[in-house]
């Protein structure tokens, strides 16, 4: 028999199946998911088993958008040509939206991408294609995006911080993941299966 992707993930309340049954629902597809919901709550995890449930071929690659600083953010996702900048190695580098190619790219916390990095990523899904920085040969991929975030880019998108039309190319089906607040029931199981959510 096939092993559930979503096994790893314990608790019988109603908020974390509601959650775990939007997700299996999608993962067949190739829609863009946005997790929502608040640090430690296992958005790494539910990405994963969107993944594997998903039955794509490519492998799971993750982003932080906020542990890279901005200048190094482009070569990260999209790789660079040899010779690109100073500093950069001779042989240019596969960019993680490449690697990513054919599988799954989780944008962990997507509320802190750089904004000029909003409008190439969106340009990206538009064209599922992009340039190596330095590169003048677009690069064509097919990779199913799950970005993630614990913040409110409503308010984010009304105060200029975040790009609107790359929230709603993100923002197709959104899944709430609840705090354990909503979930105290599952404290027993978590403690006893010694589960540590941490992003």
């Amino acid at each position: 028999t096939q092993t559930d992707s979503f096994s790893s993930i314990y608790g019988h309340s109603t908020a974390i199946r509601e959650a775990i049954s939007v997700a299996r629902r999608v993962a067949k597809t190739n829609v863009p998911v946005l997790l929502r919901g608040e640090s430690g709550t296992g958005k790494e995890l539910f990405s994963r088993a969107i993944h594997e449930a998903s039955g794509r071929s490519g492998v799971f690659v993750a982003i932080n958008c906020g542990a890279i600083s901005a200048s190094l953010f482009e070569s990260e996702l999209f790789g660079y040509e040899p010779g690109a900048f100073t500093g950069a190695d001779r042989k240019g580098k596969v960019g993680l939206l490449e690697q990513a190619n054919g599988g799954t790219l989780l944008l962990d916390e997507l509320g802190d991408m750089p904004k000029d990095m909003q409008v190439k990523l969106l340009r990206t899904l538009q064209e599922k294609s992009f340039y190596r920085v330095g590169g003048n040969k677009p690069i064509y991929v097919d990779v199913r995006i799950i970005a993630a975030t614990h913040r409110n880019l409503e308010e984010m998108i009304g105060k200029g911080d975040f790009r609107q039309d790359l929230y709603y190319r993100l923002n197709v089906v959104a899944v709430s993941l609840p705090s354990l607040r909503e979930r105290l029931d599952d404290i027993p199981e978590l403690v006893h299966k010694g589960v540590q959510y941490y992003d």
